[in-house]
């Protein structure tokens, strides 16, 4: 499946030459995803990478994007990072977060996102994704990045958090989630957690559509929503439909204290008890953070509004 076109035609034939319905082009790219699923997760590359981080700061200044405390960062090593998802389609704390990374460790020390599975079934879209170092989200992959001496960049609470609705959006939403706590511990990679705000402004959810992504059979392809949400310049969409003019919501990512978990080693991966805590503790640090962002500036939007108006006249 090289091609958008070679792809379609595949999911075709599938379905007896048909053309597909919902259900049959769900099950057709569960296959294929599964079949990318195998592919060498190492390829990354970095002048590729630049060219794109360079993309990615342009993109920021539409949000007056804006990284704090890249100093406490180790210099070196991989590190596990930790950040609250946000934005829906645009995701504007991803390519900041990134961009700051390369800014301070250089293209050599790649920044591995763990990403959402079904992307690296759409033909293109997969190969950009993995040129930046992006590899479907597993333990065994994240383990395996970190044991390469690259770093992971991981959104615990996935689809769930980045689909909460607008009125949670000053909310951290790990879902529960402690798989990279267990990789922390199993690996000894320190963990660094970022909080970003203003994300969750440049489109407004309306609700996850859990229920929509139950009844459409979405769970193949491991999607447990599918948002309602309010995005220029169609209005009310469902789905993951690129919002083609986010809204300018003024961006901060604050990167936090390492937290210490020194006294901690791989047997304790297995202690539910020893998860909890850390969990805890994780979840309590990123929403002070980001209450602390939310009362410095309550009204991202507004602000950024506010400044281009300024900038106009």
């Amino acid at each position: 499946m090289e091609t958008g076109e070679a792809n379609s035609k595949s999911w075709t034939a599938q379905a007896g030459g048909r053309v597909p319905g919902i259900g049959q082009l769900i099950e057709a790219w569960g296959e294929a995803m599964e079949e990318a699923l195998q592919e060498d997760i190492f390829q990354y590359d970095p002048e590729f990478t630049e060219r794109v981080v360079n993309l990615m700061e342009v993109y920021g200044r539409y949000f007056d994007s804006e990284v704090r405390g890249t100093d406490r960062l180790p210099d070196s090593g991989p590190v596990l990072v930790v950040g609250n998802h946000s934005g829906l389609n645009s995701e504007p704390d991803t390519p900041a977060m990134m961009a700051a990374w390369y800014r301070k460790r250089g293209f050599e020390q790649p920044l591995t996102v763990l990403s959402f599975d079904p992307i690296f079934a759409i033909p293109k879209a997969k190969d950009f994704f993995r040129r930046l170092g992006q590899v479907p989200a597993s333990a065994e992959n994240a383990e395996a990045v970190l044991a390469s001496g690259a770093s992971v960049l991981v959104y615990p609470g996935g689809g769930y958090e980045i689909a909460r609705p607008w009125t949670e959006r000053n909310q951290v939403c790990l879902a529960g989630r402690k798989g990279f706590i267990k990789l922390a511990l199993r690996t000894g990679a320190p963990v660094v957690p970022v909080v970003g705000h203003g994300g969750h402004s440049t489109s407004i959810v309306l609700t996850r559509g859990e229920g929509i992504a139950k009844a459409l059979g979405l769970n193949k392809l491991r999607f447990d929503v599918m948002p309602v949400a309010f995005a220029l310049p169609w209005g009310v969409v469902l789905g993951p439909i690129p919002a083609l003019l986010p809204l300018p919501a003024k961006v901060t990512v604050q990167v936090c204290e390492p937290l210490d978990w020194s006294h901690l080693g791989p047997e304790d991966a297995e202690k539910p008890d020893v998860l909890e805590q850390c969990y805890r503790e994780v979840e309590s640090v990123m929403q002070r953070a980001l209450d602390a962002l939310v009362e410095e500036n309550p009204f991202p939007l507004a602000r950024r509004l506010r400044k281009l108006a300024r900038r106009t006249r």
